[in-house]
């Protein structure tokens, strides 16, 4: 059967014209995370598995008080806004009186956002990659607890970008020395040491704490020192 060329050409409109919105969707994102944020203040993102495992209830009464530490420093707290580790977080913060805010995804499975948020600093995104650029641009330090191939996402991309001096440099915490061992095992052994595919310098990017005190009053110290107001 002949191909009808009029119709391919319309298909083609279609397209283009559905890839223009697009790119309007994106940028109306971008615009509403920049004014969100920048109204939040001084920030730290804490990250974290949205898995309710009775094995990692440490790590929840963990992420509960370091975010409380945190908050009681001036420093509102932003999380994906889920359940599990960043739920813990936003509580914590609403306990020390502090910012709760989150950075929703639409996903197809994707849980409502969590009862600890406040309603003028949540918001939902439709595209992982600008959620992200609102977690580098604006936290002033960086808390990963436990997590999985997101909560991986979020820590190597800002390690790269750091690396990479694309932002300003920030405190990027680990919480949970048992769970990280093995990660910071490889990095050291693996990646350094029989490959050098990264610097010794770089390892030095990564703070392993679970002291709650100890990681709010770093970051209190790094922001201090720096004042900056964006990552980039």
């Amino acid at each position: 059967m002949k191909k009808d060329p009029f119709a391919e050409e319309m298909k083609i409109n279609i397209t283009h014209a559905a890839n223009s919105w697009r790119v309007f969707r994106i940028m109306s994102e971008l615009v509403e995370g920049f004014e969100m944020l920048t109204s939040l203040g001084p920030s730290v993102a804490i990250f974290g598995s949205t898995n309710a495992n009775p094995t990692d209830r440490k790590y929840y009464d963990l992420a509960e008080k370091t975010s409380a530490k945190i908050a009681q420093k001036g420093f509102g707290i932003i999380t994906g806004g889920s359940s599990g580790i960043m739920e813990c977080a936003n509580k914590g913060a609403q306990q020390a009186k502090g910012k709760s805010c989150g950075l929703c995804i639409k996903l197809h499975n994707a849980e409502e956002p969590n009862a600890y948020l406040d309603h003028d600093y949540t918001l939902n995104f439709r595209y992982f990659f600008v959620r992200k650029v609102m977690f580098v641009r604006y936290a002033k330090a960086f808390v990963v607890f436990p997590g999985g191939f997101g909560t991986l996402d979020e820590f190597f991309e800002a390690l790269t970008l750091i690396q990479t001096e694309k932002i300003n440099h920030f405190p990027i915490y680990l919480v949970g020395k048992e769970y990280w061992k093995g990660l910071l095992d490889w990095l050291k052994t693996t990646v350094l040491e029989k490959h050098k595919n990264i610097k010794p310098q770089d390892l030095d990017l990564i703070r392993l704490s679970d002291d709650p005190d100890e990681i709010a009053a770093g970051i209190d110290k790094h922001y201090r020192e720096t004042k900056s107001s964006e990552n980039f």
